[in-house]
């Protein structure tokens, strides 16, 4: 059986609405049609397994309907038979979820759990690379992976992002990706810029043995011309690439899994539209679970304190999402930590986070604008997490780490991108 949990707010019976979603979504139909069998219906119907009212506290989107009715809250859980829907995510999504939004009596429905039998382990890939590929790929294995990004705000044609990149890759950073708005625009063409920033990772390569990882932007609608970006990356050197996954969709993503050679880092922009109003759409726990089975190696969740709307809990429940197995350790992908960020988030993080250092800590202006200079803003943000892992407050550490004073100067009342 596939479970999920939906929340449900309803001017009717919630336990009556649980009961219409799992008829709606399974068989389809509330009254009895010629050729049916109660066979059939028992092979294929949804089950309501449990509901719980919940009280007005936890009611978050309003609190009566738009016609003045009372608007009652609650939590089903609704069991789909594995017949019903097999382990195709595309019937997943359209079953378990998509259409369930239409029903009518719904003043607010939000999924927030989804529990898979082992047959999706099977079905699907999952992460390549993960935690331990990225780890392995960039040399780093005891600390968090310390990156910064490449804005299209900076304007850079190719030459000039490979003069920027060859500084960074000097600082001692270990990540570089592109921004999820920099694919191949008319003044920075993808196939250009590989070929300008590559020599600069191998020659560093050849110097001291440590390949920077670079991850460009290869995201396109069409799946043969996003292979066609992902082979220039590869045949170049190249060991990642940014993908925006909600706009390749889940058949851009199978399609580019399946003949990955890549490194693939999943930017979740668009994830808002489905979140971020809290009585509808779908909490991250259950949204990360498709990508995780596609095959996405690092997964980019915002982070604490950060420039945009998400709460800091948000981030903190979606980092132990990804930090939880699906099947087993190997389907984890690595957490991306981003948005905003500089030293300063570092002792807090690892405090929310478990006091693990098994993440991606993605820096764009807390590195790349530091008063020192990017090495120096590299270097801030290494001391920061030394600071955190000891427990030494980043004010007492920084009195001998110039570094990290200067971060904190500059950053220290707002933040870093």
């Amino acid at each position: 059986m596939i479970t999920l949990t939906y929340r449900i707010e309803t001017t009717g019976s919630v336990e009556a609405m649980a009961q219409k979603i799992a008829s709606d979504q399974s068989t389809g139909t509330f009254v009895p049609v010629p050729g049916e069998t109660e066979a059939l219906k028992a092979r294929v119907a949804a089950r309501v397994l449990a509901v719980r009212q919940l009280p007005d506290a936890n009611r978050p989107s309003w609190p009566e309907a738009a016609d003045g009715a009372p608007v009652h809250c609650g939590e089903a859980d609704i069991a789909f038979p594995l017949d019903a829907v097999g382990t195709d995510l595309a019937a997943l999504m359209t079953i378990a979820i998509a259409g369930a939004f239409s029903i009518k009596g719904l003043t607010g429905l939000r999924v927030v759990d989804m529990a898979l039998p082992e047959a999706f382990a099977h079905a699907h890939p999952g992460p390549q690379f993960g935690i331990s590929g990225s780890r392995r790929l960039t040399g780093v294995e005891d600390r968090p992976i310390i990156g910064t990004i490449v804005k299209p705000a900076l304007g850079l044609r190719p030459h000039e992002t490979a003069e920027l990149v060859g500084e960074l890759i000097a600082s001692g950073v270990d990540f570089i990706k592109d921004d999820e708005k920099l694919m191949s625009p008319a003044y920075s063409p993808l196939k250009e810029r590989v070929a300008a920033i590559m020599p600069k990772v191998k020659e560093h390569e050849q110097k001291t043995g440590k390949k920077v990882m670079i991850a460009f932007g290869i995201s396109h609608a069409d799946p043969d011309e996003m292979m066609r970006n992902h082979d220039l990356v590869l045949e170049a050197g190249g060991n990642c690439a940014v993908v925006n996954i909600n706009s390749i969709g889940f058949g851009g993503m199978s399609f580019l899994r399946k003949r990955s050679g890549l490194v693939l880092h999943a930017h979740r922009n668009g994830w808002d539209v489905l979140t971020r109003h809290p009585g509808i759409g779908f909490d991250f726990k259950v949204y990360q679970q498709f990508w995780r089975l596609l095959g996405v190696d690092q997964f980019q969740i915002n982070g604490i304190g950060v420039k945009y709307w998400e709460p800091d809990d948000s981030f903190v429940r979606s980092f132990e999402a990804l930090s939880k197995p699906l099947f087993s350790d190997a389907d984890k992908p690595l957490p991306v930590a981003g948005s905003g960020q500089w030293g300063g988030q570092a002792p807090e993080t690892y405090r929310r986070t478990g006091r693990t250092t098994d993440l991606l800590y993605l820096c764009g202006g807390g590195i790349v604008s530091h008063p020192q200079g990017p090495a120096a803003g590299v270097r801030a943000v290494r001391q920061a997490w030394e600071a955190a892992v000891a427990d030494i407050p980043l004010e007492t550490y920084a009195q001998d780490h110039p570094e990290l004073a200067a971060s904190i100067a500059k950053f220290g009342g707002g933040q870093g991108e």
